[in-house]
């Protein structure tokens, strides 16, 4: 696919579709933009919404160079998630937006809202429906075991609060602004890539037969395989014109305690593995001077209060939820960071 963000400011764009054709008069074609696709969960929603047959903006500052195109549906953007103007003389229309673009850790406060008010004017002026990853940040350290869409938010920690504020933007404008939007809340990430827990810390010395669990092994957690994530955005997406102008739904993922995620990874690779804890008081100590470390240690809570997502409102909306057996997603992941081989 070619880069489309050096057209005119005169250019309107038409869908195309497969091998570049331009849809007949009377043939429909859906159109999804990917804001930040080429983040983790970014490159996963491009590749599930051109499998199911969208046309596919993938919008990123850099689109990513060589390879194989992942499909002709497929067409980058380049640019920036606040370079409104130039995605909508790109696009011209789009049934959905999806919000996969994320800040650094530490700049959340100063950046996440600002790039999701831009998401909302760019849905806005390309009269599509807003879709957002949402994460368990809202509810806090007193989060009750079980969280429902409708679980009342009380986040502790400053990125929930960043989290809440965002989504109430979008509740604000579904109100105010007639853009409609709909959050699409998982748990922690397995595979996409790297960048989170289960890559940075868990496994991050699996090669050498070790795992490291930042939390108590009998304590549930909440995680979403990303290919599983990304099959949920576009049924969901599908059923768009059925939904109400906001709504929250969970995606189920995976509830494991950290004991039996290390089980499955040791099945997985085959071996019995090691498992250490965190370091947590030495990484308070520290964390004033590593900027990093201090966000890292404020959302220490998640692996000490259980926690899972009830789906039963996403599995009513689309049917069965998508979802890979769990030593499936786990060995695709693990192969993906190049732990195993074959």
């Amino acid at each position: 696919p070619q880069p489309l963000s050096n057209l005119p400011s005169s250019s309107q764009q038409t869908p195309v579709a497969c091998g570049g054709r331009r849809p007949r008069e009377n043939e429909v074609s859906n159109t999804a933009v990917i804001l930040g696709s080429n983040g983790r969960l970014g490159r996963e929603l491009v590749k599930a919404f051109a499998a199911a047959g969208w046309i596919t903006y993938a919008v990123a500052r850099k689109p990513r160079s060589g390879g194989k195109p992942v499909s002709p549906l497929v067409r980058q953007i380049e640019a920036a998630v606040d370079d409104t103007e130039v995605i909508r003389r790109a696009v011209g229309t789009a049934d959905v937006v999806v919000f996969a673009a994320n800040p650094p850790y530490t700049h959340w406060p100063q950046q996440a809202l600002p790039m999701l008010q831009a998401a909302i004017t760019l849905a806005a002026t390309l009269h599509a429906r807003l879709m957002f990853p949402g994460n368990v940040y809202n509810f806090g350290a007193n989060m009750p075991a079980r969280l429902l869409p409708d679980t009342p938010q009380r986040a502790t920690t400053r990125k929930g609060q960043v989290r809440m504020a965002m989504e109430q933007a979008l509740a604000d404008a579904a109100a105010h602004r007639g853009v409609q939007s709909v959050v699409i809340r998982a748990g922690e990430f397995i595979g996409g890539g790297v960048g989170n827990w289960f890559d940075n810390t868990i496994t991050k010395s699996i090669g050498k037969g070790r795992l490291t669990y930042p939390g108590r092994g009998d304590v549930t957690h909440a995680w979403a395989y990303l290919p599983d994530l990304a099959r949920a955005f576009v049924a969901v997406a599908a059923v768009r014109a059925n939904l109400p102008a906001h709504l929250r739904l969970h995606f189920p993922g995976y509830t494991l305690t950290g004991d039996e995620l290390c089980a499955a990874l040791g099945r997985v690779a085959g071996r019995p593995l090691r498992v250490g804890g965190m370091p947590w008081p030495l990484l308070r100590a520290i964390s004033p001077l590593v900027p990093i470390l201090r966000e890292i240690t404020e959302m220490r809570y998640l692996w000490e209060v259980p926690h899972a997502l009830d789906g039963g409102a996403l599995q009513a909306m689309i049917g069965e939820t998508p979802v890979t057996p769990l030593e499936d997603a786990l060995r695709a992941a693990l192969h993906e960071l190049g732990f195993l081989h074959g």
